[in-house]
């Protein structure tokens, strides 16, 4: 029997009086690669920041290894990852001083923390800034050192939110391996992310969110068979109802080129 490790029971959310989640159900179940896709302004972050419990106000329930995160205790977020799409990150910090804080949070030992992150660091080729100030990194550097925080204590459930951000090549298919590794050894990751191609590849399912509501879910092949459709950005645009991207680059373009033929 499989070990259901997240549930969202009828789980609703407005903002001033506009519905942004209109009552999604969803259970997910241990090992499983979530991709969680939809448009901008579709509810992806705020069920995200839900289930994280950082945000109240919701209707509905949520459950998270079995506990309703409502009347638990906070004790379930010592078995939770996350790597949110914008990480205000203590840039005076070393990544050194950031990496142990954040394992000490978790309550693990600072001297074993510390020894994890750098071993954590030679794999991403980033040993040499062990103790060099986050503020010096670049976007790929940082995001690097979000992702590590966000497994040092070893989490069963990964909430990553455009993980892959300024991320060179090579540390995408390192990351893609990874969580691909991760979920084989029975954690359960929930990934959102716009980058259609990466959500295809490395998720066993995949649920697409549209305006509040789940307008598909299953695996790539199942929504390939039932749209048609060739690719995950194909079956995206024939379920929100966007296919007018090529006349829409088509008209940008001519803007763009517009002054130089008037001249």
């Amino acid at each position: 029997m499989k070990e259901k490790v997240l549930s969202l029971q009828n789980l609703t959310m407005s903002y001033s009086g506009k519905d942004v989640l209109n009552g999604i159900n969803l259970d997910v179940y241990r090992g499983q690669i979530i991709g969680y896709i939809g448009p901008n302004g579709a509810g992806k972050s705020t069920t995200l920041k839900i289930m994280l419990g950082l945000v109240d106000g919701y209707g509905g329930t949520v459950e998270i290894f079995g506990h309703n995160i409502a009347t638990t205790d906070h004790t379930y977020k010592q078995k939770i990852g996350y790597v949110p799409e914008n990480a205000e990150i203590y840039d005076n910090l070393t990544a050194a001083e950031y990496l142990s804080f954040i394992a000490e949070l978790y309550g693990l030992d600072r001297h074993e923390a510390e020894i994890k992150a750098l071993s954590l660091l030679k794999e991403f080729d980033m040993e040499n800034v062990f103790h060099s100030r986050i503020s010096s990194f670049s976007k790929g550097m940082r995001q690097k050192v979000l992702i590590i925080s966000s497994l040092l204590h070893n989490p069963d459930l990964i909430f990553l939110d455009e993980p892959l951000s300024g991320l060179d090549a090579n540390s995408v298919m390192v990351i893609k391996d990874m969580l691909e590794a991760l979920a084989n050894q029975g954690k359960t990751i929930f990934y959102s992310s716009h980058i259609m191609d990466v959500v295809e590849k490395i998720s066993n399912r995949i649920v697409l969110l549209v305006n509040g509501d789940i307008a598909a879910d299953g695996s790539f092949d199942e929504l390939k068979e039932q749209s048609k459709a060739g690719s995950l950005e194909s079956i995206f645009n024939q379920l929100t109802g966007f296919d007018e991207h090529k006349e829409t680059a088509e008209k940008i373009v001519s803007i763009i080129t517009e002054d130089g033929k008037n001249e």
